[in-house]
């Protein structure tokens, strides 16, 4: 996205927040942001659009922050999912995202109401996922129903704290303790086989704001070009020589690159070529998943 798209963005996000959605006409944004209307509908189809594109800038960012929590890290390991959870309500808070959903919720307007429920049912898919990856195959027909309740279970207590109680709760305390709560809830439900919802209930909404996957193909491609280019960072290049040779390989060593991938990240780390260098570490790890789910 180029930067003056992006202020555009940054200018309707103000003034939404401090006039509402609703007040803020699309004059408004072109007044703060100093362009013109054709400018303004190149970028955006209508000022639905514009606020959902701040929204699904808002998704991809707490995406790749929680790709980045798993890089090295044990998939089983609940401490990594509290933190994953964690960003969620960081994103929220950074972005200010809160008066947005609002606005959204109390909107009758179905394209934005129908946004907003994908938005919902995509969190609740990806927390589904994360449970099976800590409980296991046997919790997979529960965790559905486990998702919503450790969701609601999370809502409910931050709405009587900070508005019942008046008072400020550690996020990454409260989840931990929700999540040992699921412990026991996830267990007795596998123990009695005891669900409402179906399994998989939330499969259609694993990813309902772009379809990118990169293929195998994609990613070696774009790996031998970033190595390529790698000339002055050779221990970088050696991390990326090492991940195109396991790509490449007929019984890629998942374990080894997970380790790789956290050092190469870490090399590029307030580079220039640090954001290329996340960005081709999220998509390898992804790779990497879906390889294991093959051999479950």
């Amino acid at each position: 996205m180029n930067d003056r798209k992006q202020r555009v963005l940054l200018n309707a996000q103000r003034l939404f927040i401090e006039k509402g959605f609703a007040a803020t006409s699309v004059q408004d944004i072109l007044d703060e942001s100093k362009i013109s209307k054709g400018t303004f509908y190149n970028y955006f189809s209508s000022k639905n659009e514009c606020l959902m594109t701040i929204l699904i800038q808002a998704h991809e960012v707490t995406t790749a922050r929680r790709e980045e929590l798993l890089i090295g890290k044990d998939r089983t390991d609940k401490e990594v999912l509290a933190k994953q959870i964690v960003v969620r309500m960081e994103i929220n808070r950074q972005y200010q995202l809160v008066p947005l959903f609002e606005a959204i919720f109390h909107s009758k307007d179905p394209e934005l109401r129908n946004f907003i429920e994908k938005h919902h049912m995509a969190e609740l898919a990806w927390l589904s996922r994360r449970l099976v990856d800590v409980y296991g195959k046997e919790a997979e027909p529960y965790v559905s129903d486990c998702a919503i309740m450790v969701v609601g279970m999370l809502k409910h207590f931050i709405n009587v704290c900070v508005t019942g109680l008046k008072e400020d709760i550690d996020s990454f305390r409260l989840i931990n303790f929700i999540l040992r709560r699921t412990d026991s809830i996830i267990l007795n439900m596998i123990k009695t086989k005891d669900k409402l919802l179906e399994e998989h209930a939330f499969l259609p909404y694993t990813e309902p704001f772009n379809n990118d996957s990169y293929s195998k193909e994609q990613i070696l491609e774009s790996l031998l070009s970033f190595s390529n280019s790698l000339e002055e960072n050779q221990k970088g290049k050696q991390y990326a020589d090492f991940l195109i040779d396991e790509i490449q390989s007929e019984l890629p060593r998942i374990h080894l690159m997970e380790s790789i991938l956290l050092a190469f990240g870490e090399t590029f780390t307030g580079t220039p070529a640090e954001k290329t260098a996340k960005e081709l570490a999220f998509s390898i790890t992804d790779y990497m998943n879906e390889l294991q789910k093959q051999t479950r």
